[in-house]
């Protein structure tokens, strides 16, 4: 069985590349490329940042938890699984890309989305409707009676979440509270996630969550710094692709390690 040292480099390194190849021009990368173009760069980066960092841990530590509760071998199985249907999947998302900035121009358009949906829900100039978009406050008054009924039945169901919003930006800022909970839910669910979930279960937990903080750490500046002038620079198309080769391979490398598990298991021992 290997030991820490040997498991440090591959699981710093796999957690690290993995980071940045789905990450780089992702929703939550333009997120924080455009907030810093409307507040301060250090606090969209520390906003950001911190949800970033928080999700990392979380999701490494439920990774961690996974052996535990099954044999190391189809925890080794099932991340290679994962690797290789999300490589598969890269791959087929980046052949339907017929250009390199088409896709990123959308993710930059819902990006935009959900940053105005939070400001008019958050400020009181309108609303959320159920698909993200924002209802300026004309449109809920023009709808009378129904617009009313149901901001005061969403209200209610939303009143301890804007309260510990409104707590935590009394003594974070409002723009601090606003990078934050726009990256985390952004990440919530997403390919980089699970991913770092099935690293999680494959090597050290500390080492996955450094690697993959450092990663973010990373891309979270480079989006603060020059996010939106880089998205129309690199093609993603490029980039899902090599995100995709190395999903690919990163499955077979787990794969590979699940049966050499399990044929070490049955070698009979020899006096």
């Amino acid at each position: 069985m290997p030991g820490a040292t040997e498991d440090t480099i591959p699981a710093l390194v796999n957690s690290f590349m993995m980071i940045i190849f789905s990450e780089i021009g992702d929703k939550t990368f333009l997120i924080a490329a455009i907030l810093a173009m409307r507040h301060p760069r250090l606090t969209v980066f520390a906003g950001a940042f911190g949800a970033l960092l928080v999700m990392s841990a979380l999701s490494a530590g439920m990774g961690h938890i996974l052996p535990t509760l099954i044999p190391k071998r189809w925890t080794q199985v099932a991340a290679a699984g994962l690797f290789l249907v999300f490589g598969a999947k890269m791959i087929l998302e980046a052949r339907a890309m017929k250009s390199g900035n088409a896709k990123i121009q959308e993710e930059m358009r819902e990006a935009e989305e959900e940053i105005e949906g939070d400001d008019a829900g958050h400020d009181g100039t309108g609303a959320v409707a159920a698909n993200g978009a924002a209802i300026p406050l004309e449109e809920m008054e023009e709808g009378g009676g129904r617009a009313h009924k149901r901001t005061l039945s969403q209200g209610a169901a939303k009143g301890w979440g804007e309260g510990a919003r409104n707590f935590c930006s009394f003594f974070l800022g409002p723009v601090f509270v606003q990078a934050f909970i726009l990256t985390f839910l952004g990440e919530w669910g997403d390919r980089s996630q699970i991913a770092t979930i099935a690293l999680g279960a494959a090597h050290n937990v500390y080492l996955v969550t450094a690697g993959t903080v450092l990663g973010h750490s990373m891309c979270t500046a480079l989006a603060v710094i020059g996010g939106r002038y880089v998205s129309t620079k690199i093609s993603v198309k490029h980039v899902t692709f090599g995100g995709a080769v190395l999903f690919l391979i990163f499955g077979v490398i787990y794969l590979y390690e699940a049966f050499a598990m399990d044929m070490d298991h049955n070698i009979p021992e020899h006096q």
